[in-house]
């Protein structure tokens, strides 16, 4: 129980400070006049302004509050490294210990504020809540056990009792990571890129200049270099495919370093070609030369070289060389010595006319099998004599021609196969009636046999029109018809002749977004999506190989005829790799490096802001911990080995009552006889 005096004024403080000060002003006039009365005039003066103060006699029935000590333990993914966790796990026994001997000392414990995604150990985000649950004036201190590697430390600029920070570790620990300096977007197919590397050591490593350095492309064949440490060195790596390139880059761990999870990099790189170059070879001028022309130098990434045969050896019209507007064919040139710096061929309505030698289809047929492409959008030469099929290029040709030509009016179809490859699905939506497309129809179709690839187009009862096959490390198209510039012009209506040879072009040129037969997988964070595409057949289950060499076994699900899908989350971060059957690819999954083991050197620099603010101090588990003592508030609270702890000497009340220290008559009655003291005082 506690006793105090309080006032509650009768009227507003203002007007009692009012009269207050008049009534001095008027005792001072008095003593100034030397009146001899003034004495008692004060006394009826302070009787008459306690009246207004009306004082009370104020007891309060109190219960004692202990004082709250925080203690934030830092559970984070980086705690587990070394001996870190039983230094946490001792550490707090031994406080427990150490504040059960203070008098009133309530320990809080908060546990799980950290983890190793993407944002890291939020150690002041716990600390600010654990501070919002409890009354400021109780909180006597805050303790925090951490290695010191925070990702909040913006998020507390200020505390109301002093912050101690104990570290974990030891003066020895020491660690390598590997760092990314310079990094490039995108890169040239068949060109290397330049990555600036830094190999680091963190910490008390010990004395070392080189470090070995291992990288590789999308899980493929790796390269070893002997790098520098701690120096920034440039690599050179190649970029195989367009698309995305997925680059790793990694060191193996070393005995005595901390965590091997800071020790690789992965990067993705676009791959795109520079200039794709393609050779278009026309025949004879007709209607549609100009549609393949059009289409090709619409596309501003390609360098297009176009020939049209006008005049071929064999045409005898008595007309001099001099007065015709020809150049020479270079064919020399074009189909043995550059042959392989194009990208695409296309015969357009070429025929065996003695221009090309058989040495040179047959080192078109070469090219082929060694990564090239070839279009040949036949015309009525195909089934005859002068037929491409009669020379070298038979052996790579997908359809054999059976010598007809058949001209009649037919709308083009796209087969069942057709209607899953990425180069003639979706062509028809939206312009279909009772599933048959509304464009325009064509004349004229040669009639052949399929030898092998797939026939995405048919025409009349169901001949192949559109024959697509892989030839080798190549590609080759085949179109027995050369009417599609009639869609070009609109006929009927016309039809998507531009996106179908654009995307005829683009497979043939190997464009990763067209290719039919694939396995993609996509990373979102730890969420991996696995798509699967075949053009005939059933997926089989996908064999999933984490960066650990951890193996499992996962089953699609079909979403439409040659399209499966399956979803897992990813237990590791780093690149997983995935085949079926002999379709595989790499998906990267979370960071390269978590946020928790960038740099797990223990430190106490990040929190020493707060700490120095507060009043608090930093020590070294490993050293031993302080000893705790508590002091008066506005006191020193931390000195050397002790930390302190503020005595609030919080309380909660639970009863007050109030008592008048007088009547008002009271002060009024020794007004009044303090009044008439003074007055016959100063009537003698």
């Amino acid at each position: 129980m506690t006793a105090s005096i309080v006032f509650d004024p009768l009227i507003n403080m203002a007007f009692v400070v009012g009269l207050g000060a008049v009534a001095l002003v008027l005792l001072g006039f008095g003593i100034w006049r030397g009146l001899p009365g003034w004495m008692f005039r004060a006394v009826a003066l302070i009787a008459l302004v306690a009246a207004l103060l009306n004082p009370l006699w104020k007891q309060e029935d109190r219960a004692a509050q202990q004082d709250i000590v925080l203690v934030i333990v830092d559970d984070s993914s980086s705690q587990t490294l070394s001996d870190r966790a039983a230094q946490t796990v001792n550490t707090l026994a031994q406080l427990e210990v150490a504040l059960g001997k203070l008098d009133d000392a309530l320990l809080v414990e908060i546990h799980h504020v950290g983890d190793a995604g993407r944002d890291g150990t939020l150690l002041l985000t716990a600390l600010t809540e654990a501070a919002g649950a409890h009354s400021a004036n109780r909180i006597a201190a805050a303790i925090l056990i951490s290695d010191g590697r925070i990702h909040d430390a913006d998020v507390l600029s200020n505390f109301p009792a002093p912050v101690h920070f104990l570290t974990t570790g030891v003066p020895q620990d020491w660690d390598r990571r590997v760092i990314v300096k310079i990094a490039p977007a995108y890169g040239i197919v068949g060109e290397p890129v330049q990555v600036v590397v830094r190999v680091e050591d963190l910490g008390a490593a010990p004395a070392a200049s080189i470090a070995v350095v291992i990288a590789s492309v999308d899980g493929g064949d790796e390269q070893s270099f002997s790098l520098p440490i701690n120096e920034d060195v440039p690599l050179s790596l190649a970029v195989e495919h367009g698309g995305i390139n997925l680059l790793e880059i990694r060191t193996p761990v070393v005995d005595g370093e901390l965590t091997g999870q800071n020790n690789r990099a992965i990067l993705s790189v676009n791959g795109v070609r520079d200039r794709l170059r393609v050779l278009l070879v026309s025949g004879e001028p007709y209607a549609g030369e100009r549609t393949w022309r059009n289409l090709l130098k619409a596309d501003s990434s390609v360098d297009l070289v176009h020939f049209t045969i006008l005049r071929p050896p064999n045409k005898q019209d008595g007309v001099p060389y001099d007065e015709l507007s020809l150049i020479a064919f270079p064919t020399q040139e074009l189909f043995m010595d550059k042959i392989d710096d194009f990208d695409l061929i296309i015969f357009d309505r070429f025929r065996r006319q003695g221009v090309l030698p058989e040495a040179y289809l047959e080192n078109v047929a070469r090219y082929v099998r060694d990564g090239g492409a070839i279009l040949v959008a036949s015309g009525p030469a195909f089934a005859g004599v002068e037929s491409l099929y009669r020379t070298p290029l038979r052996d790579i040709l997908p359809a054999a021609p059976t010598g007809r030509v058949i001209e009649e009016g037919f709308v083009p179809l796209i087969s069942d196969i057709g209607m899953r490859h990425p180069v003639t699905e979706g062509l028809s939506i939206g312009l279909e009636t009772d599933n048959i497309p509304t464009w325009g129809r064509w004349f004229r179709i040669i009639e052949t046999i399929p030898t092998s690839g797939y026939t995405l187009m048919e025409g009349p009862d169901q001949r192949p029109l559109l024959q697509l096959d892989r030839v080798g490390k190549g590609r080759l198209a085949l179109l027995t018809s050369d009417h599609a510039w009639l869609w070009s012009r609109g006929f009927e209506g016309g039809g998507p002749q531009r996106e179908l040879l654009r995307r005829l072009a683009h497979w043939l040129m190997q464009e990763p977004e067209l290719e039919e037969n694939v396995l993609r997988a996509t990373a979102l964070g730890m969420s991996v999506i696995v798509d699967r595409q075949m053009l005939d057949g059933d997926a089989g289950d996908l064999t999933v190989v984490a960066p650990s060499g951890e193996t499992q076994i996962l089953t699609f699900a079909q979403l439409a005829p040659g399209r499966w899908r399956l979803a897992f989350e990813a237990t590791e971060s780093g690149v997983y790799r995935l085949n079926e059957g002999i379709v595989q690819t790499v998906v990267a999954t979370g960071p390269a490096t978590p946020i928790e083991f960038e740099n797990p050197i223990a430190t106490a620099e990040i929190l020493a802001p707060l700490v120095d603010e507060t009043g608090g101090a930093s020590f070294l588990i490993f050293s031993g911990i302080p000893n705790f003592r508590q002091v008066a508030e506005g006191r020193v609270s931390a000195g050397r080995n002790w930390a302190g702890l503020v005595r609030r000497n919080a309380y909660l009340v639970n009863d007050v009552s109030l008592i008048a220290v007088a009547k008002g008559w009271m002060y009024l009655l020794i007004a009044a006889l303090f009044s008439i003291v003074a007055w016959r005082v100063e009537g003698r």
